[in-house]
């Protein structure tokens, strides 16, 4: 008896079971439909997002001009820009002309905007916008929309309309209303429908149940599709800002205020046929035509000149004294000198006495006159050699400079001891350097040309091929070129990055170095101007050209519009 009544029961049971579990499988099919079609409209709703969030403006774009209007507190700022290089035009005059309103002139501000006060707008909705300009560089007409959201009132009433149905949801704990719990407690209910089938009460009430569950599950489900994620709803009726983000899809919104306090510009890529460049680690070497070094020929003690001794920076001719050097004469020196001078003493006094002697003699012609002249030019030679011997013991070397130039190093004070062969000074004439580089492999020097350099500050220096080294030097020959015009900061040791062209002529696109910068996972990427608003990163592989720009082997297409300065700012944008 039990089977045969039971069965229609189960049957009964199975049956709603089995159409519970298929609504919730079809609901939830829905909803992650709902979510898969939802990421091919990624870009709509991020731009859709981005516009309710920020202040409303119109996008114009032509050729020649970029503009953008934005509308805050009565005022209608216009930013109008060059197109390719972001330049502001603040020298242009600009008609704005509302839907089917009257042209109205603009006011020029100081920071380079255009500003229109109190234009004629509606409360909501979209409005064509047209902006008559007429500058030097060319008349252009644009023509935009003016996009006019809701009041706040009535989003948050639409916001809150929509919402009603989920309040009592979200205050059901998510234990209690998750879809895998309420599947597990609807089949508990129906089992004890089943069990106390027998009782009228207790089988309406666990149906009653049943149902109520079931519709709650429905709602959790299905509501999903209602809800924006990650509370963008509050996000939409917070106050709005053009503060510069990283938007989800990776790309960089800068508003056009923020554009002008970076210096944002951009360029076209453009295609240049040239020889790649190589890299060369280089230094600045003094011309050893003019380049010099002051030395002690015997050495000794450092003694100044009245105006004391040389300064670094000091611009000095060929031949002017510099300072003197007393020498240092050892005990064995001193002895002989000493010895010397006593010997030519004692013949000075015999010459002298001699001559004495013999003067009277003469006088009287007892002897011959030419005796007494002999005898005084002996006397005369010894006291020239007395004194040449005096003086090797106290005269100082008197050193000079040896070529026009300026005093590039001082390495002496005054009183200081030095050693014969020492340099004492340097001098360095500042039109007169060289830069001489290393080259490794197989590169030939010869087909070295148009290089140039970039110092640790990164100022370019333009270099001319003079030669290069047949003798390696630590498995490297030695090339060195000239500095048409070197600049007055160039000191002689100064390290340098030399970019000289070399190999076949090669096609590609060319930007400047500052225009790549590395990612935050260390990949080299350029920013690309998109819209006049939004910037995209674009990955690129690059090759050296010069020491200020590089060749785009790969990642970049031409024409596309490249940040060529602020690129470093942009990418710091999060």
């Amino acid at each position: 008896m039990v089977p045969v009544r039971s069965s229609p029961l189960r049957l009964f049971t199975s049956i709603l079971v089995a159409t519970i579990l298929s609504i919730a499988a079809l609901a939830l099919g829905q909803r992650f439909a709902l979510a898969h079609e939802g990421g091919h409209d990624h870009d709509d709703s991020e731009r859709a997002l981005l516009s309710a969030s920020t202040f409303p403006r119109i996008v114009a774009k032509s050729e020649t001009y970029e503009l953008v209007g934005i509308l805050r507190n009565d005022r209608l700022s216009i930013y109008l820009d060059r197109v390719p290089s972001n330049e502001p035009v603040t020298g242009a005059k600009v008609t704005v002309t509302i839907g089917d309103g009257e042209p109205a002139n603009t006011q020029l501000s100081e920071d380079g905007t255009y500003s229109l006060l109190r234009p004629r707008v509606p409360g909501s909705g979209t409005i064509d916008v047209v902006f008559n300009i007429s500058e030097q560089g060319g008349d252009d007409l644009l023509v935009g929309t003016l996009s006019l959201p809701q009041d706040v009132s009535e989003a948050a009433a639409a916001l809150g309309r929509g919402t009603t149905w989920s309040r009592w949801i979200s205050a059901v704990p998510w234990a209690i209303r998750h879809p895998v719990a309420l599947t597990f407690v609807i089949l508990g209910l129906a089992i004890l429908f089943t069990r106390y089938r027998r009782r009228s009460r207790p089988i309406a009430a666990t149906a009653a149940a049943s149902m109520l569950v079931f519709a709650g599950f429905l709602a959790v489900t299905l509501r999903a599709e209602d809800r924006l994620p990650d509370g963008s709803a509050k996000k939409i009726l917070s106050d709005m800002s053009d503060a510069p983000r990283r938007l989800p899809g990776g790309a960089a919104f800068i508003a056009k205020p923020t554009q002008r306090l970076l210096e944002v510009r951009t360029a076209a890529a453009a295609p240049v046929t040239a020889s790649p460049a190589v890299t060369l680690i280089a230094r600045v070497i003094g011309d050893p035509n003019r380049t010099g070094v002051v030395q002690s020929l015997h050495g000794g003690r450092v003694v100044p000149l009245e105006d004391g001794l040389p300064r670094i920076g000091q611009s000095v001719r060929k031949g002017e004294p510099l300072v003197q050097v007393d020498p240092y004469l050892p005990l064995a020196d001193r002895t002989t000198i000493s010895e010397k001078t006593g010997e030519i003493e004692q013949l000075i006094a015999v010459a002298e006495s001699k001559i004495r002697r013999l003067r009277p003699l003469a006088e009287r012609g007892a002897v011959p006159q030419s005796q007494v002249n002999d005898l005084e030019t002996e006397l005369q030679g010894l006291r020239q050699r007395r004194e040449a011997v005096r003086t090797s013991r106290t005269e100082l070397e008197l050193l000079r400079a040896p070529t026009d130039g300026v005093i590039a190093a001082v390495k002496v004070v005054a009183g200081q001891v030095v050693q014969a062969q020492d340099s004492l000074f340097q001098i360095v004439d500042p039109q007169g350097l060289l830069v001489e580089a290393l080259v490794y492999g197989a590169l030939d020097p010869e087909t070295l040309a148009d290089a140039t350099a970039i110092t640790t500050s990164g100022q370019v220096l333009s270099l001319s091929f003079r030669g290069f080294s047949r003798a390696l030097q630590q498995q490297a020959s030695i090339v060195q070129f000239t500095i048409p015009d070197p600049p007055a900061n160039l000191s002689v040791g100064q390290p340098l990055t030399v970019m000289a062209k070399s190999g076949t002529p090669v096609t590609g696109l060319v930007v400047p170095r500052d225009a790549v910068v590395r990612s935050a996972n260390g990949e080299a990427v350029v920013w690309l101007s998109l819209e006049p608003e939004r910037f995209e990163a674009r990955p690129v592989r690059t090759r050296p050209f010069d020491a200020t720009r590089l060749i785009m082997a790969g990642g970049l297409m031409q024409g596309d519009r490249v940040v060529i300065r602020g690129a470093d700012l942009v990418n710091q944008i999060r």
